[in-house]
């Protein structure tokens, strides 16, 4: 699963590099980035429904198998998509709403990659507390894919959990 970090992780140290080529190709790259993750998550949701509906264990380790794996996927999730709004500096992308002390700025402005994973992990988890706002057509396009990963990985979930406590039942 962290292998679906390498096309970002390559990115961010290419910015530091040749950072006129992620200018001039901003909106770009920042387009193929939201895809990619779409594409790979919707992949892994279904290699994990199909590893638990096929899994000749018992129950109880395929469910904890598929727990692992869900949580694996979140955090894979939230800092690939980190990771992109840290590239593409969080402070461009987003505009901040609530009213800090200008140490806390200095803090938040010097601990940018921090700012993304908090970004990225309230955008996925559909917390919303509205402190961060999307300011780019991109940035929107960004939030929209999270949201979308999380609400559907959430309910895939529990349609699992509820899919192994109903085959729980019926095996009695």
């Amino acid at each position: 699963m962290p292998i679906l970090l390498l096309p970002p992780l390559l990115e961010w140290y290419l910015d530091l590099k040749e950072s006129a080529f992620f200018t001039q190709y901003y909106d770009e790259i920042l387009v193929a980035n939201i895809l990619y993750i779409v594409l790979a998550r919707f992949l892994l949701l279904d290699s994990a429904i199909f590893i638990f509906s096929r899994s000749k264990y018992h129950v109880h380790i395929a469910l904890i198998q598929v727990v692992l794996l869900y949580l694996e996927i979140t955090l894979v999730t939230i800092v690939y998509y980190a990771i992109v709004f840290n590239i593409f500096d969080p402070f461009s992308l987003f505009h901040l709403g609530a009213t800090f002390t200008p140490e806390n700025m200095k803090d938040i402005h010097e601990h940018s990659f921090i700012t993304s994973m908090y970004i990225s992990t309230v955008t996925f988890t559909t917390l919303g507390s509205g402190d961060w706002i999307p300011q780019t057509l991109m940035a929107m396009v960004a939030v929209i894919s999270e949201v979308i990963l999380g609400v559907v990985q959430g309910g895939v979930f529990v349609a699992i959990i509820i899919y192994a406590h109903q085959n729980k039942e019926t095996k009695k």
